[in-house]
């Protein structure tokens, strides 16, 4: 990257884009329409109140602003996308592109619609408002790629509702921080706010509220589309066979019962994995969901599964020996979780092959693996857990499996002060793998779980936090000093609230000039 103290000026009303791709692309189209708007956002500490300033000629331009090399001024600038125009952001998606403001050309390149979106969002944090609604840019050349094709933000729906609007700014503020995948952890014990209408009962009975805390598949297509927009991909976790109580408010046969003294005790816990019903009401609600959102892979969860309940259940035990997953005459250890492994691992197995009949690949949480179960070679691991995350990475890419890494990337566990230095220095190459391991780590993803996270707290808790794990997924492993990223980070903060998101600030004292309008 290379820029310098030469400038064009830039009058908004007269400046226009000429763009250059194979097709209409509507996509592109609506970057563009969306991308102007936010190049020219006043100053609010710096607009005129009476509206009476004019756009400044290259004379009154050096008056207003010492010390600086003009060019002229800037009337357009060039988008050449050397590919169609794409209709759905996808796992392999090409975000490269260049820009280059010079003498000779004004030229945003790409070869994907995706390159020239993540170009926009550049070239809208270069252009500088110099006070009177005046902008300038600077001479600029830019070869510009992530470092990671995952860079995920996990936001939790189910401990606190969050509003399509409220989704609606996080995909933003993803966008404005080259984030491309929202994890939707819609469902969990405490709700599911999904409206289906092969079980329409879901919601009715396992939302917090049937009519006003939930998602119906207008929403959820709203969310999708906005996303798309953005070259944000929607990725949707169903977390199964734990994390389900709320499927039980509707359908308590889906449930294990558990048992006290041989006898059902009023509890429940994780789905039954010995009925076939399960399976099949998994693979018609799976069906449904997977007709809705495009991408070609599924959440499917498999983390923090009690055994307590299967282990007391004695039908439970009866199909583990029918199945052989212990011999017959096996006694059941009070204590040890082997046997319920197998038995989880048999049933996420069964889960994988519903998703790989309707032509979508699966993601899982890392317990999956730990349990040794053998999971079909394009699985992805999430892995999650604090503890030896390094050792973890390293046992999952060297059996052959792709990652995704969330361990040191929990944004909701918060701490007063500068905490974002934490996320920044986590790296996800720091263990001792081979240059074969390393390419089967294709990113990471932030978290923003709901327990303490709801519509009101969602955009400050996450940003400007999650900066610091956009720009380790984004930018080369060299760019590590957090002292140097101060400055950065102060100056996007300061952006996004100028855009209308209330973020928290960044490094303790100071200010942005938008500060009062909040």
């Amino acid at each position: 990257m290379i820029i310098n103290e030469t400038f064009f000026i830039i009058d908004p009303n007269n400046f226009h884009f000429v763009s250059t791709i194979i097709g209409d692309c509507d996509l592109l189209d609506k970057a563009i329409a969306r991308y102007k708007k936010l190049f020219f956002i006043d100053d609010c500490s710096l607009v005129d109140p009476n509206g009476t300033e004019k756009f400044f000629d290259e004379k009154s331009a050096n008056n207003l602003t010492k010390n600086i090399n003009f060019k002229g001024i800037l009337t357009n600038i060039t988008i050449l996308v050397s590919q169609e125009c794409e209709t759905e952001p996808d796992i392999d998606m090409i975000e490269n592109y260049s820009i280059d403001i010079n003498d000779r050309m004004t030229l945003i390149y790409s070869e994907s619609v995706w390159g020239a979106i993540r170009a926009l969002e550049t070239m809208s944090q270069l252009i500088e408002n110099v006070g009177y609604n005046q902008f300038i840019v600077n001479y600029t050349s830019i070869n510009d790629f992530p470092r990671f094709k995952y860079r995920g933000l996990l936001i939790d729906t189910a401990r606190h509702y969050i509003s399509v609007q409220r989704l609606e700014q996080s995909l933003d503020a993803m966008a404005y921080n080259k984030l491309n995948v929202f994890h939707w952890h819609m469902t969990d014990d405490q709700s599911i706010p999904y409206v289906s209408q092969v079980y329409p009962k879901l919601s009715l009975k396992g939302a917090y509220n049937s009519k006003t805390h939930i998602y119906t598949i207008e929403d959820i297509n709203r969310v999708i589309n906005y996303a798309k927009e953005r070259g944000i991909r929607v990725v949707i976790e169903l977390d199964t066979p734990g994390h389900t109580l709320a499927w039980g408010k509707a359908y308590p046969e889906l449930m294990t019962q558990c048992y006290t003294n041989g006898k059902p005790n009023g509890n429940y816990g994780p789905l039954d994995p010995s009925k076939q019903s399960t399976y099949d009401f998994i693979e018609k609600l799976f069906k449904e969901i997977l007709d809705i959102f495009p991408d070609q892979y599924i959440h499917i969860g498999g983390d923090e599964v009690d055994y307590n309940c299967w282990r007391s259940n004695p039908n439970i035990i009866d199909y583990m020996r029918a199945k052989s997953i212990i011999k017959k005459t096996a006694a059941i250890s009070k204590k040890s979780d082997i046997e319920f492994a197998k038995l989880e691992e048999h049933y996420i197995k069964k889960v994988i092959d519903i998703v790989r009949s309707l032509n979508r690949s699966s993601i899982v949480w890392q317990e999956i693996f730990d349990n040794k179960a053998k999971l079909l070679p394009d699985t992805i691991i999430h892995v999650w857990k604090y503890d030896n995350w390094q050792s973890e990475l390293f046992n999952v890419t060297k059996a052959g499996y792709q990652v995704i890494l969330s361990s040191c990337w929990y944004l909701n566990r918060i701490s007063y002060g500068t905490d974002w230095h934490k996320y920044y220095t986590c790296e996800p190459f720091s263990f001792k793998g081979t240059e074969q391991q390393n390419n089967l780590i294709i990113g990471g993803e932030a978290t923003i779980w709901g327990e303490w996270v709801d519509g009101s707290n969602l955009i400050g808790r996450t940003w400007p936090r999650g900066l610091a794990v956009a720009e380790r997924l984004w930018s080369s492993r060299e760019m590590k000093n957090a002292f140097t990223a101060n400055r950065r980070f102060n100056r996007q903060h300061c952006l996004m609230q100028t855009r209308g998101l209330r973020v928290e600030p960044s490094n303790g004292v100071g200010h942005c000039h938008c500060d009062h309008f909040i």
